[in-house]
């Protein structure tokens, strides 16, 4: 069964915006306008902000409409695209220059972690559609389940409880809970030992 986009740039931004559907912007003015201040604040009291103030930076994303539980670590080089659709259980970890990219929302779970450089990717754009219309997906990060360093999530995909992504892996399709996944594209290695919940 195909995954079903939360959000389609072409029932959204009319076709009058622009001869060439090349040319039409992806989301509303509006948005892009959110947009643009959250990534001034970011690059400002964000990026700059000394590397243990981590209660600063959740509550700066939580002034852009995040949903943060206690205690996640943002570290100053990690992004997020659009904090509004961002929903995070307590403990969550984003290493330095690990990336959210979420137009549609992303669910994360309690005591994941996003090492360093891992990219979840919430949008494609549909190639077979001669207007090449954005296409974001709702995702979500199981509790206890860690992307490492480099390793990719791709559009609509799924992370289960518990589940690994090693290093530098893409991962195209949904990952089972306490699994560990490799490679590119990302498969089965074993079977992870379940963690006790605290």
């Amino acid at each position: 069964m195909a995954k079903q986009p939360h959000y389609n740039a072409s029932q959204h931004i009319p076709a009058e915006t622009a001869a060439d559907p090349y040319n039409r912007p992806a989301f509303s003015f509006a948005n892009r306008l959110q947009r643009l201040v959250w990534n001034l604040t970011w690059a400002i009291f964000f990026r700059l902000s000394p590397r243990p103030f981590f209660a600063w930076r959740a509550l700066l994303l939580r002034l852009f409409g995040a949903t943060l539980g206690p205690n996640c670590k943002f570290y100053p080089a990690s992004k997020v695209h659009s904090p509004w659709n961002l929903i995070c259980e307590d403990l969550v970890a984003v290493a330095d220059h690990a990336e959210i990219y979420n137009p549609a929302p992303i669910r994360i779970g309690s005591h994941a972690i996003l090492s360093q450089g891992a990219y979840l990717c919430g949008a494609t754009h549909d190639f077979d559609d001669p207007a090449f219309p954005l296409l974001a997906y709702a995702m979500e990060l199981g509790p206890y389940s860690w992307v490492c360093a480099r390793a990719c999530v791709g559009p609509g995909v799924n992370v289960g409880e518990g589940a690994v992504l090693g290093l530098a892996s893409v991962a195209t399709r949904n990952l089972d809970p306490w699994t560990v996944y490799a490679g590119a594209p990302a498969v089965r290695v074993k079977d992870r030992q379940r963690q006790p919940r605290t």
